[in-house]
């Protein structure tokens, strides 16, 4: 049963949900104008796992994820402008307009990226996580990864050692059901990803990650766990993306009415929505002009992504490490 959400804490999370929303639909249709290029993975359908992992999280907490990382960044609270603008490569991106969609980063959010290498992450989380341990800072890191990233052998190691010296790491496996194209029964003996971390005695439960006060009452729960010192946990999201893997996936490997369905039945933000007008009393209007404001936001972000300059020639030799002589 999904806690019970205060007024202000179903508003936060219905802003922050819909400037996800918002900002990747407007990220489409720029990859469709070819301003954005390379690589380009959407997170709409996947946005109340990251907003409720946030709103459970305390400052000094990090984050670190894979290639679907625009939502992370926007719920870090890393600006739309500087994600827009990386996203079209020019001098105002978080990175400079050098790492594009799949490599942002923020040291002041506490970002420490997303990552095309398929579990990548996954190791480098720990290590944040053995840094914190280090430190005694009092931190947790949140690592990210897919269901199929789960399969990855760099996964258990981390798992191993993590576990081993009680590292305050959560691990949240965001499966909305297809890694690339491949149903998750295709490719898993063990579908319940919850429990791949029983051999090393790390703790997990399954979570709706389609209801933002489902994933808030699972994350205060695994980031208290992490936090006192009892060592790693996992949460695995249940979610679903809408849209293809990749801009280039025409995901004709489900059906549309399965899409359909999920839209319509189990949308996060429509969930949202509906109890602040049945509960809370909000009217159309209120939330019809959240949404202009949040479209506002996206516009100006656009706008600014659309006019910055390139990044310099000279860029291409700064931030890189070279080869001791």
């Amino acid at each position: 049963m999904a806690p019970k959400f205060g007024r202000d804490k179903d508003l936060h999370a219905y802003r922050d949900m819909l400037l996800i929303r918002r900002f990747e639909e407007k990220a489409g249709q720029l990859y469709g104008m070819t301003l954005i290029r390379g690589f380009c993975h959407l997170y709409i359908g996947q946005e109340a796992v990251v907003v409720g992992m946030q709103m459970a999280t305390k400052e000094g907490d990090q984050v670190i994820t894979g290639y679907r990382d625009h939502g992370h960044m926007l719920a870090c609270g890393m600006h739309p402008n500087g994600v827009m603008a990386e996203l079209t490569g020019r001098r105002g991106g978080l990175s400079k307009g050098k790492g594009g969609s799949m490599h942002m980063f923020s040291k002041e959010k506490h970002f420490y990226g997303g990552h095309g290498i398929v579990g990548a992450q996954v190791s480098l989380g720990t290590g944040i996580a053995f840094a914190n341990r280090y430190r005694d800072n009092g931190n947790v890191c949140l690592t990210y990864f897919g269901e199929g990233a789960a399969n990855q052998g760099q996964v258990y190691e981390s798992f191993n050692m993590a576990a081993l010296w009680k590292l305050p790491v959560v691990y949240v496996i965001e499966n909305n059901r297809y890694a690339m194209g491949t149903e998750m029964s295709r490719a898993s003996a063990q579908t319940d990803y919850s429990k791949r971390g029983a051999s090393f005695g790390i703790p997990g439960e399954q979570v709706d990650g389609m209801d933002v006060r489902a994933v808030y009452a699972a994350g205060q729960k695994a980031i208290d766990h992490a936090r006192s010192g009892k060592g790693p946990y996992i949460l695995e999201m249940h979610t679903y993306r809408y849209r293809g893997h990749s801009m280039s996936d025409p995901a004709k490997y489900r059906s549309k009415d399965e899409v359909t369905r999920v839209r319509e039945e189990h949308d996060p933000i429509d969930l949202v929505g509906r109890r602040l007008l049945k509960d809370w009393k909000l009217s159309e209007d209120k939330l019809k002009a959240m949404d202009g404001e949040v479209r506002d936001i996206v516009n100006k972000a656009t706008d600014f992504a659309t006019h910055d300059p390139e990044p310099d020639p000279s860029e291409l030799y700064t931030e890189i490490l070279l080869p001791a002589h």
